[in-house]
């Protein structure tokens, strides 16, 4: 299983961006899956996850401006992140949770640059 994330860039304090991360293979629709970040000097930290189920959660730091989101039929996970901050630069990756005897999956990152 590979995950492929993109849709990061350089945007202005305010505006919006969509992150994307692609799966591979075919039992997607199984997994919860995460995003975190990284911003530069700073561990990685979680920012959002959908379960299987399409339950979602969000780092209090984004509640509000940022969304978690599936599509199982395109295996993929969107972030959906509004009313960005200069705080929100960092590394975004998207992660498959392990299931059972599967392993957790990482996939690259998309860097995300906000500037006030």
């Amino acid at each position: 299983v590979q995950l492929q994330a993109f849709g990061g860039g350089l945007v202005q304090a305010g505006g919006s961006l969509r992150l994307s991360c692609v799966a591979s293979g075919s039992t997607f629709s199984r997994y919860a899956m995460g995003w975190y970040r990284q911003a530069p000097g700073n561990q990685r930290e979680w920012v959002a996850s959908i379960t299987s189920g399409g339950a979602t959660n969000h780092a209090d730091s984004v509640q509000g401006r940022f969304t978690i989101s599936r599509d199982n039929a395109k295996n993929t996970v969107y972030l959906q992140m509004n009313s960005l901050k200069p705080e929100d630069t960092a590394v975004y990756s998207c992660r498959r949770f392990a299931l059972g005897r599967s392993r957790e999956v990482w996939g690259q990152g998309t860097e995300v640059t906000v500037s006030s």
